[in-house]
Protein backbone atom coordinates (compact mmCIF):
# COMPACT_ATOMS: atom_id res chain seq x y z
CA UNK A 1 0.00 0.00 0.00
CA UNK A 2 1.29 3.55 -1.09
CA UNK A 3 0.70 6.59 1.06
CA UNK A 4 -0.53 9.41 -0.59
CA UNK A 5 0.60 12.13 1.86
CA UNK A 6 4.08 13.69 0.65
CA UNK A 7 4.69 15.45 4.34
CA UNK A 8 4.16 12.09 6.41
CA UNK A 9 6.52 10.26 4.04
CA UNK A 10 8.95 12.96 4.40
CA UNK A 11 8.91 12.68 8.39
CA UNK A 12 8.86 9.39 8.03
CA UNK A 13 12.47 9.34 6.33
CA UNK A 14 13.58 12.10 8.01
CA UNK A 15 13.16 10.66 11.86
CA UNK A 16 14.26 7.23 10.52
CA UNK A 17 17.31 8.68 9.68
CA UNK A 18 17.77 11.50 12.61
CA UNK A 19 17.06 8.62 15.29
CA UNK A 20 20.64 7.39 13.45
CA UNK A 21 22.04 10.36 14.49
CA UNK A 22 20.64 10.61 17.69
CA UNK A 23 21.96 7.40 18.53
CA UNK A 24 25.81 8.52 17.03
CA UNK A 25 25.47 11.43 19.20
CA UNK A 26 24.46 9.60 22.49
CA UNK A 27 27.19 6.99 21.96
CA UNK A 28 29.86 10.42 22.23
CA UNK A 29 27.69 11.77 25.44
CA UNK A 30 27.83 8.24 27.24
CA UNK A 31 31.68 7.76 26.49
CA UNK A 32 32.43 11.49 27.42
CA UNK A 33 30.48 11.38 31.10
CA UNK A 34 32.36 10.24 34.24
CA UNK A 35 29.35 9.28 36.43
CA UNK A 36 28.14 5.65 35.89
CA UNK A 37 24.57 6.03 36.46
CA UNK A 38 24.48 9.14 33.44
CA UNK A 39 26.17 6.61 31.67
CA UNK A 40 24.24 3.89 32.09
CA UNK A 41 20.72 5.96 31.63
CA UNK A 42 22.33 7.75 28.34
CA UNK A 43 23.07 4.40 26.91
CA UNK A 44 20.06 3.63 27.24
CA UNK A 45 18.53 6.54 25.59
CA UNK A 46 21.15 5.61 22.76
CA UNK A 47 19.30 2.39 22.48
CA UNK A 48 15.35 3.68 22.50
CA UNK A 49 16.86 5.61 19.31
CA UNK A 50 17.82 2.38 17.73
CA UNK A 51 14.92 0.74 18.77
CA UNK A 52 12.42 4.24 17.43
CA UNK A 53 15.10 3.38 14.14
CA UNK A 54 13.78 -0.09 13.11
CA UNK A 55 10.20 0.58 14.21
CA UNK A 56 9.93 3.43 11.83
CA UNK A 57 11.52 1.51 9.19
CA UNK A 58 8.30 -1.54 9.82
CA UNK A 59 6.30 1.27 9.09
CA UNK A 60 8.10 2.46 5.47
CA UNK A 61 8.45 -0.55 4.61
CA UNK A 62 4.50 -1.65 5.21
CA UNK A 63 3.89 1.60 2.88
CA UNK A 64 6.85 0.88 0.58
CA UNK A 65 8.58 4.11 1.55
CA UNK A 66 12.20 4.35 0.69
CA UNK A 67 14.72 5.30 3.11
CA UNK A 68 16.62 8.54 1.98
CA UNK A 69 19.83 8.22 1.27
CA UNK A 70 20.22 11.99 1.59
CA UNK A 71 18.72 11.98 4.94
CA UNK A 72 20.91 8.94 5.63
CA UNK A 73 24.20 10.75 4.60
CA UNK A 74 23.35 14.04 6.03
CA UNK A 75 22.26 12.85 9.85
CA UNK A 76 24.93 10.11 9.54
CA UNK A 77 27.39 13.22 9.62
CA UNK A 78 25.51 15.39 11.47
CA UNK A 79 25.55 12.27 14.54
CA UNK A 80 29.24 11.74 14.04
CA UNK A 81 30.07 15.39 14.42
CA UNK A 82 27.58 15.45 17.43
CA UNK A 83 29.34 12.62 18.97
CA UNK A 84 32.48 14.02 18.87
CA UNK A 85 31.91 17.29 20.22
CA UNK A 86 30.35 16.23 23.83
CA UNK A 87 34.32 14.93 24.76
CA UNK A 88 35.33 19.01 24.03
CA UNK A 89 32.24 21.30 24.57
CA UNK A 90 32.16 20.25 28.47
CA UNK A 91 29.33 18.70 30.46
CA UNK A 92 26.36 21.58 29.94
CA UNK A 93 26.40 21.77 26.49
CA UNK A 94 25.27 17.68 25.59
CA UNK A 95 22.87 18.06 28.40
CA UNK A 96 21.23 20.91 27.12
CA UNK A 97 20.95 19.98 23.25
CA UNK A 98 20.27 16.61 24.22
CA UNK A 99 16.78 17.87 25.98
CA UNK A 100 15.83 20.59 23.09
CA UNK A 101 16.09 17.67 20.64
CA UNK A 102 14.37 15.44 22.37
CA UNK A 103 11.63 17.75 23.04
CA UNK A 104 11.54 18.91 19.10
CA UNK A 105 10.92 14.33 18.31
CA UNK A 106 7.69 14.11 20.56
CA UNK A 107 6.08 15.89 17.90
CA UNK A 108 7.41 14.30 15.40
CA UNK A 109 5.56 10.89 16.12
CA UNK A 110 2.14 12.85 17.48
CA UNK A 111 2.42 14.48 13.92
CA UNK A 112 3.08 11.01 12.54
CA UNK A 113 -0.45 10.02 14.16
CA UNK A 114 -2.29 12.87 13.33
CA UNK A 115 -1.40 12.39 9.01
CA UNK A 116 -1.81 8.76 9.30
CA UNK A 117 -5.35 9.66 10.80
CA UNK A 118 -6.17 12.21 8.36
CA UNK A 119 -5.89 9.08 6.00
CA UNK A 120 -7.97 6.79 8.36
CA UNK A 121 -5.19 4.98 9.50
CA UNK A 122 -5.12 4.17 13.04
CA UNK A 123 -3.40 1.34 13.93
CA UNK A 124 -0.08 2.97 14.35
CA UNK A 125 -1.77 5.01 17.19
CA UNK A 126 -0.57 3.31 19.99
CA UNK A 127 3.49 2.59 18.88
CA UNK A 128 3.42 6.73 17.54
CA UNK A 129 2.12 7.60 20.90
CA UNK A 130 4.21 5.32 23.00
CA UNK A 131 7.58 6.90 20.84
CA UNK A 132 6.44 10.71 21.65
CA UNK A 133 6.21 9.78 25.29
CA UNK A 134 9.11 7.73 25.28
CA UNK A 135 11.03 11.15 23.84
CA UNK A 136 9.35 13.59 26.08
CA UNK A 137 10.64 10.98 29.14
CA UNK A 138 14.27 11.67 27.37
CA UNK A 139 13.96 15.45 27.74
CA UNK A 140 12.83 15.23 30.83
CA UNK A 141 15.70 13.40 31.69
CA UNK A 142 18.10 15.60 29.98
CA UNK A 143 16.67 19.14 31.62
CA UNK A 144 16.83 17.39 35.15
CA UNK A 145 20.50 16.87 34.74
CA UNK A 146 20.94 20.94 34.14
CA UNK A 147 17.61 22.51 35.69
CA UNK A 148 20.12 24.01 38.55
CA UNK A 149 22.78 25.26 36.38
CA UNK A 150 23.76 28.88 36.10
CA UNK A 151 23.64 28.97 32.07
CA UNK A 152 20.47 27.50 31.77
CA UNK A 153 18.40 30.63 31.93
CA UNK A 154 20.65 32.50 29.23
CA UNK A 155 20.70 29.23 27.01
CA UNK A 156 16.82 29.28 27.58
CA UNK A 157 16.18 32.52 26.56
CA UNK A 158 18.86 32.20 23.48
CA UNK A 159 17.69 29.22 22.04
CA UNK A 160 14.05 28.81 23.68
CA UNK A 161 13.89 25.43 25.25
CA UNK A 162 14.13 24.67 28.81
CA UNK A 163 12.22 25.09 32.41
CA UNK A 164 9.92 27.16 30.71
CA UNK A 165 9.51 26.05 27.26
CA UNK A 166 9.33 23.53 25.41
CA UNK A 167 8.22 22.66 21.93
CA UNK A 168 5.63 20.18 22.59
CA UNK A 169 2.80 20.29 25.10
CA UNK A 170 2.73 16.69 26.96
CA UNK A 171 2.69 16.75 30.31
CA UNK A 172 3.73 13.48 31.79
CA UNK A 173 2.33 14.15 35.21
CA UNK A 174 -1.14 14.53 33.54
CA UNK A 175 -0.53 12.51 30.38
CA UNK A 176 -3.72 11.68 28.42
CA UNK A 177 -4.85 8.37 27.32
CA UNK A 178 -4.02 7.32 23.36
CA UNK A 179 -7.42 7.92 22.29
CA UNK A 180 -7.57 11.02 23.81
CA UNK A 181 -4.57 12.41 23.06
CA UNK A 182 -5.35 14.26 19.84
CA UNK A 183 -4.61 17.84 21.34
CA UNK A 184 -0.73 17.25 21.32
CA UNK A 185 1.38 18.63 19.64
CA UNK A 186 -1.43 20.54 17.53
CA UNK A 187 -0.17 24.09 15.97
Amino acid sequence: MSLQHPQLTDLLQKAYSAEKAAAFAYQGHAGSVKDAEQKAAIRQIETDEWNHRKEVLQIMLQYDIPVSKYYEFRFHVVGKIISGSCYVIGWFMPFYFAGRLESGNVCEYFRMRQYFNSLNIKEHDRLLYDMGMKEKEHEIYFLDKIKNSRLLPFFEKLFSWGKKESFNNVDLDKKYPVDESYDYCKK
